[in-house]
């Protein structure tokens, strides 16, 4: 209690305890003496309850030094006037309560409590509260943000939320979500939201259940991570590993179909040789001449097939050159036509300012013709072929896969039964056709596809059911020249070789040997057959100098290459011809000359008199 003007301290044992040593032999003496630097802050409250007022407060700071040094404490007081019978005020009661640890604690709270509505508003994490009613109860300035974005409004606290979403669909995505947690589920789940009209995103969502003391539900919140970009990658993922496993498949497949054409080359390569021979020599009467015939054709036609399947493989020889696309395919014009029908419309659409590109004329013509008779058994009933050639720039990440740079586009799209997903996914594949047994081979679009890789472009495939189909060639633009009408690669009737001369004959195929032996003794050639390298250079030891070298290349031990760079060392002026199988290419000199089997009569004799030219 403070008494009289000079404001004289008394108390009690409680407030001695509370405020210690500080005390200082206070006890009836003026407030002031006993506590000079509280003066500035005290006396004025003094003042006012001397003057009648009643003043309080829950937790008024005040430094104090009670025996350890001045400490910044907090307390609660009431100071209440105590009055005379005359009305006046005498001094006053001072109830005080130390609260310093309750204003710490207080405080420490609001400042966790500070920190954690920043932390929360601050995330990039999306955070919404919802009654049962779909109500916002609380939410973060991320989830406002992205629900602007995604639904074109900015929620608030107090909202209904679905009264928010326009888009029937999206307000039923919504209501879907958020249905089950609100009925008490705790789950997470990856889903698509938004208006179709302003953007739509995927998120990754944490619901979990909010609940009043008795345990009641109240509603439910969201923890939620914009994962568009991650869901993109893994789907890019995803069909990059198809690509990797469909291009192993076909890496495979290409090696065994390339070995099997080697096989069937050197077994095409006698078959087709003696019967040129019979056939040339006119060997039997009308009857057998046909047989014979028939049985040739049916050769050529295995030919045509094994050619097919190395141009699958990427392992057909190719020759290469400028060829102007549009002429070539406006040439096509009455070949396409004849082929797929009267019933079957076909229009061109030629660009004429389409550049000049890479590739195989008469490769290509193949395959375009191929792809036509494919789109015509693919119209029944008829339907319309369109044939297009423009020119195209492709830029990095093209769905083709393709390098960036100029291409030139051969469209052909039909109007036929189209492809299913399955169909188009094997649809490259060799011997795969819908056709039906006896009615293709299943070649058609794996040699295109062969084709246009190995000249450095691509094959790209699109199909919808009852819809049609459209099979795209991007071929490389050609920086070259190209030829003029007429060209050719050689003369149309090479030179006779000149007879009797030497030619040593390596193979190690009995029944290829044999009929290439045959073939060079009908041009009057003085023919050393040998089985093997090491049997070839032996004769060479033996004395043997060649006019000419004619070997296969792969063979058990040396091959043909190596033979032939022995031969040059030992005997410059021997000519030399590679007979190759196609499927060896890769270890080819490109400076020795080449004759791919199966080859005729003709062939042999144009190689073999290109050489004596040379």
């Amino acid at each position: 209690m403070i008494w009289g003007s000079e404001y004289v301290l008394l108390y009690n044992d409680a407030y001695e305890r509370m405020v210690g040593g500080a005390l200082r032999n206070a006890f009836g003496r003026p407030f002031f003496d006993s506590y000079p630097e509280m003066q500035g802050t005290l006396e004025p409250l003094f003042e006012r309850v001397f003057s009648g007022e009643s003043i309080s407060s829950s937790s008024a700071p005040l430094t104090l030094d009670r025996g350890n040094g001045p400490e910044s404490l907090h307390f609660a007081f009431a100071y209440a006037p105590i009055w005379n019978d005359a009305g006046k005020v005498e001094g006053f009661f001072i109830s005080c309560t130390e609260v310093t640890g309750l204003v710490t604690a207080r405080d420490t709270l609001t400042s966790e409590r500070d920190f954690l509505v920043r932390l929360v508003d601050d995330t990039d994490t999306f955070i919404l509260a919802l009654n049962s009613d779909y109500r916002v109860m609380a939410l973060n300035r991320a989830n406002a943000v992205e629900f602007e974005r995604v639904f074109g409004v900015r929620p608030k606290v107090g909202d209904k939320v679905l009264d928010l979403i326009t888009d029937a669909a999206s307000r039923e995505e919504v209501r879907d979500a958020w249905s089950a947690g609100l009925a008490g589920e705790e789950f997470t789940v990856v889903r698509q939201f938004g208006d179709p009209a302003h953007d739509q995103r995927s998120y990754e969502i944490t619901f979990k259940t909010l609940r009043d003391d008795a345990g009641a539900i109240i509603g439910a919140y969201q923890f939620a991570r914009d994962v568009t970009e991650r869901i993109r990658n893994e789907a890019r993922l995803a069909q990059a590993q198809e690509a990797l496993i469909q291009s192993q498949k076909l890496e495979a497949m290409g090696q065994l179909t390339g070995g099997v054409a080697h096989d069937f080359n050197n077994l095409l390569t006698p078959i087709i040789g003696s019967l040129d021979l019979l056939l040339r020599r006119e060997i039997g009467g009308e009857r057998e001449r046909r047989l014979i015939h028939g049985a040739y054709q049916s050769a050529e036609r295995a030919k045509v097939l094994v050619q097919r399947l190395l141009a699958f493989a990427r392992r057909q020889p190719l020759q290469a050159r400028p060829v102007d696309i549009g002429a070539l395919v406006q040439g096509m014009s009455d070949l396409i036509v004849s082929a797929v029908g009267p019933q079957v419309s076909v229009t061109l659409d030629v660009d004429p300012a389409a550049p000049a590109a890479k590739a195989d004329p008469n490769q290509l013509e193949m395959a375009i013709l191929n792809l036509a008779i494919n789109a015509r058994d693919a119209m029944e009933g008829g339907g319309s072929l369109k044939v297009a050639v423009h020119g195209e720039t492709v830029s990095a990440g093209h769905p083709s896969g393709l390098a960036t740079g100029d291409y030139v586009l051969i469209k052909i799209a039909d109007t036929g039964v189209g492809m299913d997903e399955a169909t188009l996914a094997r649809a490259i594949e060799p011997f795969y056709s819908t056709k039906g047994i006896g009615k293709g081979t299943g070649l058609g679009l794996s040699m295109a596809h062969g084709l246009a890789s190995q000249l450095g472009g691509a094959l790209t495939i699109a199909s919808t059911p009852r819809i049609g189909t459209e099979i795209v060639f991007w071929l490389p633009v050609s920086e070259g020249m190209v030829a003029p009408e007429g060209w050719s690669p050689a003369p149309d009737t090479p030179p006779s070789p000149t007879v009797g001369l030497t030619v040593l004959l390596v193979e190690d195929e009995d029944y290829v040997r044999a009929a290439t032996a045959d073939m060079l003794s009908e041009l009057a050639f003085d023919v050393r057959e040998a089985a093997s390298a090491e049997e070839a250079l032996a004769a060479m030891d033996a004395g043997l100098r060649p006019d000419v070298l004619v070997t296969d290349h792969l063979m058990p031990g040396i091959s043909g290459v190596e033979l032939a760079y022995e031969v040059r060392a030992r005997s410059p002026e021997t000519r030399i011809l590679i007979i190759s199988g196609f499927a060896e290419v890769d270890g080819l000199d490109p400076s020795l000359p080449r004759l791919t089997k199966p080859f005729l009569h003709r062939d042999l004799a144009a190689a073999v008199a290109d050489l004596q030219a040379g």
